[in-house]
C-alpha cells in the first residue's frame, strides 16, 4: 500500500515539476517574442530645448523681445522721474494745503499707475512667452511627425534630460517625472532636421 502511495506522490511531484518547466518555457518564449519585436521598432529622438534654443524663430522671438522690454522700460522710467520730480516739489509744499494735498494725491496715483504698469507687463510678457512657446511646438510635433512618416519610424521621444542642480524638491520630482528616456544610443537624432524645417518656414514667412 505504502509503495502505491509513493508511486501516486512521485507521479504528481513528476507532473508538477514538468508544469512548471512547461509554464517557464512558454514565458521565456513570450518575452523572447516580445524583446524581438520591440528590437524591431525604429526608434527617433528629438531635443525640444535645443529646437527652441537653436531655431530662427527664437533668435526673431527675442529681438523681438528686447525691443518690447526697452521701449516698455522707457514708459515706466518717464513715469518714475515724474514721480520722482513731484516727491521733490511735494516736500517745499506745506503740509495740509490745498496745494500740498491735491499733489499728493496726484502723486499717490501716479505711484499705483506704476506699480500696476509694471505687474500688467509682467503678465504681459509671461503670456505672449506662453503662446509663442505653444504655437512653437505645435509646429515641432508636426514637423517631428512629417519626417517620422519619410523615414519610416515606428516611435520619436523626447531626448532632453534634466539640468542639475535642480533648486527645490519639486523640480527635482518635476524631472524625474517628465524624463522617460534615460539612454537612447543607436536612436535616430531628428533634431537637426526639426530646426531644418522650422527655419524654412520661417524664411518663406512674409
Amino acid at each position: 500500500m505504502k509503495g502505491i502511495i509513493m508511486k501516486i506522490r512521485m507521479i504528481v511531484i513528476l507532473g508538477c515539476f514538468i508544469g512548471v518547466i512547461f509554464l517557464s518555457a512558454g514565458y521565456e518564449y513570450g518575452r523572447a517574442e516580445q524583446v524581438s519585436d520591440i528590437s524591431g521598432l525604429k526608434i527617433g529622438v528629438v531635443s525640444i530645448r535645443k529646437v527652441l534654443r537653436n531655431c530662427k524663430r527664437s533668435a526673431r522671438y527675442k529681438v523681438e523681445v528686447l525691443a518690447d522690454q526697452g521701449r516698455t522700460n522707457a514708459e515706466l522710467g518717464k513715469l518714475a522721474k515724474e514721480i520722482e520730480i513731484q516727491e521733490a516739489g511735494l516736500k517745499v509744499l506745506k503740509p495740509g494745503s490745498t496745494d500740498y494735498l491735491a499733489q499728493l494725491k496726484e502723486l499717490v496715483d501716479k505711484r499705483y499707475g506704476l506699480e500696476a504698469q509694471q505687474e500688467f507687463n509682467k503678465q504681459q510678457s509671461a503670456l505672449k512667452y506662453y503662446r509663442w512657446t505653444e504655437d512653437l511646438y505645435k509646429e515641432i510635433l508636426h514637423a517631428t511627425k512629417d519626417l517620422a512618416k519619410q523615414k519610416g519610424l515606428d516611435l520619436v521621444f523626447g531626448s532632453d534630460e534634466p539640468e542639475f542642480p535642480v533648486t527645490s524638491t519639486e523640480e527635482l520630482w518635476m524631472a524625474i517625472n517628465t524624463h522617460k528616456v534615460l539612454y537612447n544610443s543607436g536612436c535616430l537624432d531628428l533634431s537637426d532636421e526639426v530646426i531644418a524645417r522650422l527655419d524654412a518656414m520661417e524664411s518663406t514667412d512674409p
